[in-house]
């Protein structure tokens, strides 16, 4: 099995730089052997954000287009505080909010954009864990994708 940074490299993606908190609170936090990772947006590579509504501003693949690019950020975030994406051993829970007009119902669809890449760079046994997908009337910045996730890391 290749590793999670070969996986990346073969994907020929650009990670966003790493979000800085826009709050009171830590982008990540390790507890023994898991990492915690706060909330992150849609951080495009050049530090701007993808900014609107599902079902207003965006369509359906813009939308999970942009749960992709939150999956990205929170990559960026693993590198700059850990070093390594191969520190992560496994994804052990995502839970992914939607900013979207109240009749959405495919807030599962949108979520899968950040769960596809994780399932590219750790693979489908270590890359999917359990998973809420959610709808929300606002998100900050009107941004139209949060995530946040828990992760098992290599002893």
């Amino acid at each position: 099995m290749d590793s999670a940074e070969s996986n990346f490299e073969k994907l020929g993606l650009i990670l966003p730089p790493a979000p800085k908190p826009l709050g009171v609170y830590k982008p990540c936090l390790i507890d023994g052997k898991y990492l915690y990772l706060s909330g992150h947006g849609t951080v495009k590579s050049d530090g701007t954000l993808i900014i609107g509504r599902v079902g207003e501003d965006l369509d359906t693949e813009q939308g999970k287009l942009a749960a992709r690019q939150v999956g990205l950020a929170m990559l960026a975030t693993i590198k700059a505080n850990l070093g390594s994406l191969d520190r992560v051993k496994r994804v052990i829970k995502v839970l992914g909010m939607v900013n979207c007009v109240p009749h959405f119902e495919k807030h599962p669809y949108i979520i899968n954009g950040c769960s596809e890449l994780f399932a590219e760079i750790w693979g489908e046994d270590n890359g999917i864990g359990v998973r809420s997908a959610v709808g929300m009337g606002s998100l900050p910045d009107n941004i139209p994708v949060e995530i946040e996730a828990l992760f098992e890391l290599k002893e």
